[in-house]
């Protein structure tokens, strides 16, 4: 695999920022949405009880989701910062292009990250 050229890496770069910033902007609006359920008393019913609750809870999830991928976007950006980005984790070798494109804090490449998944 080829290493990343100067322009690829500056557009990396600004795909992490940006990422960043939309992962703390989520972040930030979700916090008023994962605070204790309050019902609205117009809507009675354990339906309503329910589905509030539900809300609560897939708004914790996707926050969860949101701050560990701010933790991989975070770690990214020092190992750019560190001049390391780009290398898998584990073999060493460049990631490709696409796949960081695709999810540019990943730390392993394609043959490394399935080899993981299978275990």
């Amino acid at each position: 695999m080829d290493e990343l050229t100067e322009t690829q890496l500056a557009e990396l770069l600004a795909d992490l920022k940006r990422l960043k910033a939309e992962l703390e902007d989520m972040l930030h609006e979700s916090a008023s949405r994962t605070t204790t359920v309050h019902l609205d008393q117009s809507a009675v019913g354990r339906v309503s009880r329910i589905d509030a609750i539900q809300q609560q809870k897939m708004a914790q999830a996707e926050r969860t989701r949101a701050q560990a991928r701010l933790i991989r976007v975070l770690q990214a950006l020092k190992w750019a910062h560190d001049d390391e980005y780009g290398d898998c984790k584990l073999c060493g070798e460049p990631i490709g292009f696409k796949r960081l494109k695709a999810r540019p804090e990943s730390p392993f490449c394609v043959p490394c990250a399935s080899k993981m998944e299978a275990r």
